[in-house]
């Protein structure tokens, strides 16, 4: 790594006239103990100009090691330090860096940032707050909005969106690659609730129509897991009798019993997601009732937190 010299000899410090004193290794001033070198080590090699003034070098010494190559610009004010590598951690850095105080990293970078992408998008998405006007800079996309404070985390030095919304928007992001990214989060990461309720707090905002399509086609295929799961529960219990996707009035129902006329239907997400979707649910469960048969009804939190209760309620109606 390259740095200027600034001591009067190797490991001799001194006062640069500004009432700093230069650290050691030549690697900047120390200011209330953090210097230019602890800050390249923690931020990839990144730093920004107001960083270093901060750390004590004077606006001279910075233009010194631009000048000297010491230093590479990357965007305005934003610079990488000679004997670092310009990987994808400093170009995330150096965009939010650039983006200013304030300034959250969000977007497929931040599912990046978080470790639920293999690499970061060609353009960094960041969000900065909603009174600021907008910039433009490529390689970086500005989005000027609000976030909640839950949907806001620091990680290794770096504002970034949390993981539920992260999730959301890196999917919007992907375009058709969107679903199998939130499958996989929501199977290793996230929990729907806090994924729905991300959404829900940025509903209308760029994007949220594409993530509530995106969330009703996760909760189509989470009802299905569910469904899958309680004729697991219903073979381990002995239980005989029943059939999947028996006809009822001309509508499937998931699971039946024909011989007591009991039908049951698991709830997916998409319940609650889509009011067009509930609403056809509901009139296939009045269409059943009205042929004589009992519908009961679980979720995939009942399947899982008292799937003896579950099965001793479908005994229960079976034995009628």
């Amino acid at each position: 790594m390259a740095f200027l010299n600034l001591g009067r000899a190797a490991g001799v410090p001194h006062r640069n006239g500004r009432g700093h004193r230069w650290n050691r290794r030549g690697g900047g001033a120390v200011d209330g103990g953090v210097s230019i070198d602890d800050i390249l080590a923690r931020q990839a090699g990144v730093i920004g100009r107001d960083q270093a003034i901060r750390a004590g070098l004077s606006r001279n010494s910075v233009d010194h090691r631009l000048r000297l190559r010491h230093w590479h610009p990357l965007h305005p004010r934003v610079y990488l330090a000679g004997g670092h590598r310009y990987d994808d951690e400093a170009r995330v850095r150096a965009a939010v860096l650039w983006a200013g105080d304030g300034a959250v990293l969000c977007g497929g970078a931040a599912a990046w940032w978080h470790g639920m992408a293999e690499r970061p998008p060609a353009t960094v998405a960041v969000t900065v707050p909603r009174q600021r006007p907008p910039r433009l800079r490529p390689g970086v996309a500005v989005r000027c909005r609000d976030l909640a404070p839950e949907d806001v985390l620091e990680r290794r030095g770096v504002a970034v969106t949390a993981r539920p919304i992260t999730v959301l928007e890196a999917a919007v992001e992907l375009g058709a690659g969107g679903g199998p990214l939130l499958d996989r989060a929501l199977q290793h990461w996230v929990g729907f609730r806090e994924v729905y309720a991300a959404h829900c707090r940025h509903l209308g905002s760029p994007g949220s129509a594409t993530a509530g399509r995106l969330l009703v086609a996760a909760a189509d295929r989470s009802a299905a897991v569910a469904e899958r799961l309680l004729v697991r529960m219903l073979r381990d219990s002995g239980a005989t009798g029943w059939r999947c996707g028996f006809p009822v009035a001309g509508h499937l129902i998931a699971l039946a019993f024909p011989a007591s006329r009991v039908a049951i239907e698991v709830d997916g997400w998409a319940w609650h997601l889509d009011a067009e979707r509930a609403r056809g649910d509901q009139r296939r469960r009045d269409a059943v009732a009205g042929q004589g048969w009992r519908v009961l009804r679980f979720t995939w939190l009942d399947l899982t937190s008292r799937p003896r209760s579950v099965i001793a309620e479908i005994a229960r109606a079976v034995a009628g």
